[in-house]
C-alpha cells in the first residue's frame, strides 16, 4: 500500500480515532499532574498552602494534580517559579495547552495558529475565530452529550486563545465564506446574534481578512459536501481540513487539496463580494 506520510508525519486518515490521552486521568495532563504533586510534596507544602501562593483553590490543586483538569499557561509558570521546577512545569505547556481542545481538532489547532494564510467555509455555526464568548458558551452548552461545566471553560478559554490570530504578526491572510443561513440562526439568543454579527463585521474591516456571505437564494454551491478549512503554513506547504459530528480529517495528498482549492474559488465568486456582505450582515442587525 502506498504510504501517503509528509514530512510530519501525517496521513489522510481521520483524525478523530481513540486515543489514550483522551481519556481523563490519562496522556500528558496526568504527566503533569503527577509531576507536580511530587514536586509540592518535596517542597514540604499542603494543598493549601500551596495553593495559596499560586492564587488557587486546593480543590483546584487536587484536580490539576489527578488529571481531572487542564491548568491554563499562568498556573503553570506561577507553580514552577513557587515550587522552584526549575523549568520542569514550564516546559510540558505547550502540550498541556493542545489538551484544552477536543483530540480531534488539536492538529488543526496548531497549524491554524501558526498558518500563514486560512481560508474557511462555515455551513453549521459561525466559525469560532469569529465567535463572541457568549455565542461560544451557547454552543457548547447545547451539545450532546451534555459537557462538564469545568470542560465548558476550558474549551471556552481555548476558543478565545485562538482568536489571538488575528493580531500575530505577520498578520495571516484568512477569508471566511458564511453561510446566509448561520447569520439567521440564533444559536444563545436574539441579543447574543447581534453581538456577534457586530463583531464579525468589524473583524471583517481588518486589511488581512475578507468576509463572504453565501445567499441562500444562490442556485449555484459548489460546496454542498459541507464545511472545510484550507491552511496555509509557514512552510509553503497548503492542507485540507474537515470536520463533521466530532470526526475530522487533515488532508495532505496534493490531489484532494486542490480539489478543495478549486471549489473554495468557486465558493468565492457564487458568494457575495466582501463589501456586498458588510451591507447584507448590516441589513442582517438591523433586523436583529
Amino acid at each position: 500500500m502506498h504510504d501517503e506520510r509528509d514530512e510530519h508525519g501525517w496521513d489522510d486518515a481521520d483524525q478523530s480515532g481513540p486515543r489514550p490521552e483522551d481519556e481523563p486521568g490519562t496522556g500528558v495532563v496526568a504527566v503533569f499532574g503527577r509531576q507536580l504533586k511530587l514536586l509540592r510534596i518535596r517542597a514540604g507544602l499542603d494543598r493549601a498552602e500551596f495553593g495559596k501562593l499560586v492564587g488557587y483553590a486546593a480543590q483546584s490543586v487536587a484536580s490539576f494534580e489527578q488529571g481531572r483538569r487542564i491548568p491554563q499557561p499562568r498556573f503553570i509558570d506561577r507553580a514552577d517559579e513557587v515550587l522552584d521546577a526549575g523549568g520542569v512545569l514550564k516546559a510540558m505547556k505547550e502540550e498541556v495547552a493542545r489538551a484544552q481542545y477536543p483530540a480531534f481538532f488539536r492538529d488543526a489547532a496548531r497549524l491554524e495558529a501558526e498558518a500563514s494564510a486560512l481560508n474557511l467555509y462555515a455551513v453549521y455555526a459561525v466559525p469560532g475565530l469569529l465567535q463572541t464568548v457568549d455565542y461560544a458558551r451557547a454552543v457548547f452548552h447545547m451539545q450532546r452529550p451534555l459537557l462538564e461545566d469545568e470542560v465548558i471553560e476550558q474549551r471556552l478559554e481555548a476558543r478565545m486563545v485562538r482568536q489571538e490570530v488575528f493580531s500575530r504578526r505577520p498578520a495571516p491572510l484568512m477569508s471566511f465564506v458564511i453561510e446566509e443561513a448561520v447569520l439567521r440562526r440564533p444559536i444563545g439568543g436574539r441579543k447574543v446574534l447581534r453581538e456577534t454579527l457586530e463583531q464579525i463585521l468589524l473583524t471583517g474591516q481588518s486589511r488581512n481578512v475578507e468576509v463572504q456571505v453565501m445567499p441562500i437564494a444562490r442556485e449555484d454551491n459548489a460546496a454542498l459536501g459541507g464545511p472545510f478549512t484550507l491552511i496555509d503554513t509557514d512552510k509553503g506547504q497548503r492542507l485540507a481540513y474537515a470536520e463533521v459530528q466530532d470526526h475530522s480529517r487533515l488532508y495532505t495528498d496534493v490531489a484532494h487539496v486542490r480539489t478543495l482549492e478549486a471549489r473554495y474559488g468557486i465558493l468565492r465568486s457564487q458568494a457575495l463580494s466582501p463589501g456586498e456582505s458588510a451591507a447584507f450582515i448590516e441589513q442582517l442587525i438591523g433586523e436583529v
